[in-house]
């Protein structure tokens, strides 16, 4: 090999290239229109255009591929993660050209591509799998809902339904009673046939108080496989990962060696070359239970490289070339403790609802034992833009330490100096996970966030006195540079003027304002009244101190007397008459309330006007026009960065106004519904 494709975009793309560049290969990126400018693009030694957004025109076109591989002199394609990397069809195009696949076999790929068929193998090889009930393809009546009905009462409650061709917490519900089965059913069928142009389903017995932990396994041309060790990844929502670390800390070195074994016995059962990831449940007392092997390099594959010293990328390549495995499974060591955040575009507080839109800034951290992984540019107002075409994944952090309490607090403090503004994000929810005792002890499982988070998230936080003093002082010294400081620290000026804010909420959140009232009291210092308190009207003193792009350095003073001023770092930008701030953790934005009467709010969730919060597909339409409807009933379902969204009327009525029908593409705001309320009772 002499040149690689990466198939690929974003943070995997520049992953690959940095790997490959340093062996001395040639790297070519390709990129859709909408990633004309992404530094996967500028880092790669050539680029090839593979079409439009979204990624069914350009990233998932296997042909246009190959062709660009060809169109750029290179000799072998790596297919990152996602897209294209777990699909045999693929592989098997890329051998016919004369293009080095670098993967598995493309049978390998298939006898794991299927869920139920996956399970039925390893059950035959003798790796422990859990109860369930797999649809057999020889027979298509086995996989109907009546079968899958009749099969779940052998199995018991709680379940999962699971869809077969599928992965990524996509196409899977959990299943607590009979009554709730149909329902499950039919959602869980038809998000599978989106994401994964398959409808089958599969059923498995829920393991209760569970951990998800994964064996890293890489095999060569010459019958060699070993594994690297083990993942926890119990931390997730929606069944999708969030925080990811190596070794687990439920795991011991004997226990490392049985699921090892299982794990090297599955990939030998299917002559498995390359990376790869078998993933099982991990119950009470050691009992482990297969679930899937993913074909491909994994998203937390960074834990197992930090923890052992090798680069994974690179034995992908020098396996694809024939080179051997470079160690043997007596010569693995595992140094210290890493752990994994995946940093997303998503709000957390609207049921992790995906976000698009400008970055306005993306600073990444740095420090002893911290590494990012991202495909951003970096620094402000850059131009680039989250879009809906895509995952709303913009970063994993990582923390390496001498052990896990080393590398957690790492973690933590890494995302706290991380610098990102403009699209809500989950990056204080990942710095409370860190946080949290139970995590801290080692002690989450599968229903680690639903036990410790779901109330919170449930009930958005407010701006705290701090934050609101901070956005008036930021705010007035932005918008009135009459009344901002020469260089921030001499001006003399006095007097007492109001300013009304706004604190913007997410989807579904109510709009906070709050009217403040700001004093010039000294040398760039300013006392805010009016702010949240126990008498709702508290005050503090504030001054920016220094200010370096989008971080300033704020000291905070209690009104009373004799009270010792606070240091804090805040990061901030206003862009388009909107205060985005972050301090102590929490992200807002802020916009002034001008005088006049405020516009009537029609839209959002709860009203007569129900408006899309996401740009996304639109999937489905319950209603027509004319139709009376409750409060809370279905109205459309949205699909966006392949999450799928019920959204329900707000009020009872009758829907006068249809804005959107099935396969329309909705833009953020967009017109779902009006409805038009019932006349009260007179």
């Amino acid at each position: 090999m002499e040149s690689i494709l990466i198939a690929n975009r974003g943070e995997i793309a520049c992953r690959v290239i940095r790997s490959a560049r340093a062996l001395g290969y040639r790297t070519v990126a390709v990129f859709s229109e909408a990633d004309r400018d992404a530094p996967h693009v500028a880092l790669a030694d050539r680029a090839v255009c593979v079409g439009p957004p979204p990624a069914t025109a350009s990233y998932l076109r296997g042909d246009a591929l190959i062709a660009a591989a060809k169109q750029a002199g290179a000799d072998a394609i790596h297919p990152g993660y996602g897209f294209l990397s777990e699909n045999a069809e693929f592989a098997r195009a890329c051998d016919a050209a004369g293009l080095t696949f670098i993967g598995p076999p493309a049978q390998a790929i298939e006898w794991m591509g299927n869920k139920a068929a996956a399970k039925q193998r390893m059950i035959a090889a003798g790796v422990p799998c859990v109860p369930g009930y797999q649809p057999s393809r020889d027979d298509p009546e086995s996989g109907s809902d009546a079968r899958l009905i009749a099969a779940a009462g052998d199995i018991g409650y709680p379940l999962l339904v699971k869809a077969s061709a599928g992965g990524g917490g996509r196409g899977m519900r959990l299943v607590e009673r009979a009554e709730e089965l149909p329902a499950a059913l039919k959602s869980a069928r038809a998000e599978a046939e989106s994401a994964f142009a398959s409808g089958e389903l599969l059923l498995e017995r829920a393991v209760v108080g569970a951990r998800h932990v994964e064996l890293q396994v890489f095999g060569d041309q010459h019958g060699n496989v070993l594994h690297l060790g083990e993942r926890d990844c119990s931390v997730q929502r929606r069944h999708q990962k969030v925080v990811e670390e190596a070794p687990s800390p439920a795991v011991d070195p004997e226990l490392r060696a049985r699921m090892g074994a299982a794990a090297v016995l599955a990939a030998k059962t299917i002559g498995y070359v390359g990376a790869g990831t078998v993933e099982f449940l991990l119950g009470t007392g050691g009992a482990f239970y297969f679930l899937e092997m993913n074909t491909r390099l994994q998203v937390e594959h960074p834990v197992t490289e930090l923890v052992t010293g090798f680069d994974l990328v690179a034995w992908q390549l020098r396996v694809a070339e024939g080179q051997p495995l470079p160690v043997r499974q007596d010569d693995l060591e595992l140094c210290g403790h890493a752990i994994e955040v995946r940093l997303y575009a998503e709000d957390p507080y609207a049921g992790y609802m995906p976000q698009a839109g400008p970055v306005l800034a993306w600073l990444p951290p740095a420090g002893d034992g911290v590494r990012v992984d991202h495909g951003l540019l970096t620094g402000c107002l850059t131009g680039q833009e989250i879009t809906a075409h895509y995952d709303p994944m913009i970063a994993k952090v990582i923390a390496h330490g001498r052990d896990r309490d080393e590398a957690r607090r790492r973690l933590a403090r890494a995302l706290e100096r991380a610098v990102l503004l403009g699209p809500r994000h989950n990056k204080a929810l990942l710095r409370d996970i860190l946080l949290h005792p139970v995590f801290a002890a080692g002690g989450a499982t599968t229903g680690f966030l639903g036990e410790h988070f779901q109330a919170a998230l449930e009930s958005p936080p407010s701006p705290s006195a701090k934050l609101w003093a901070a956005a008036a002082l930021l705010w007035t010294i932005t918008r009135e540079p009459s009344l901002a400081d020469d260089g921030w620290r001499t001006s003399e000026g006095t007097g007492s003027f109001p300013v009304r804010l706004r604190c913007l909420g997410a989807a579904g959140q109510e709009e906070l304002e709050r009217e403040l009232t700001v004093t010039c009291t000294g040398p760039g210092t300013r006392t805010i009244a009016g702010l949240p308190g126990e008498g709702d009207d508290e005050t503090l003193r504030a001054r920016v101190l220094d200010r370096d792009g989008p971080r300033a350095r704020l000291e905070f003073t209690a009104a009373e007397d004799g009270a010792a001023p606070l240091q804090e770092t805040a990061t901030t930008l206003l862009h388009d008459d909107v205060l985005h701030l972050e301090l102590d953790g929490q992200s807002f934005q802020f916009s002034e309330v001008l005088p006049g009467p405020r516009d009537q709010d029609e839209g959002g969730v709860g009203g007569g006007v129900l408006r899309a919060p996401a740009t996304g597909r639109v999937v489905a339409v319950h209603v027509a026009v004319g139709d009376r409807v409750e409060a809370g009933q279905a109205i459309a379902v949205v699909e966006s960065m392949k999450i799928q969204q019920t959204y329900t009327a707000g009020i009872a009525g009758t829907v006068v106004e249809l804005g959107v029908a099935v396969d329309d593409q909705v833009a953020k705001g967009g017109l779902l519904a009006r409805i038009e309320g019932d006349e009260p009772a007179a």
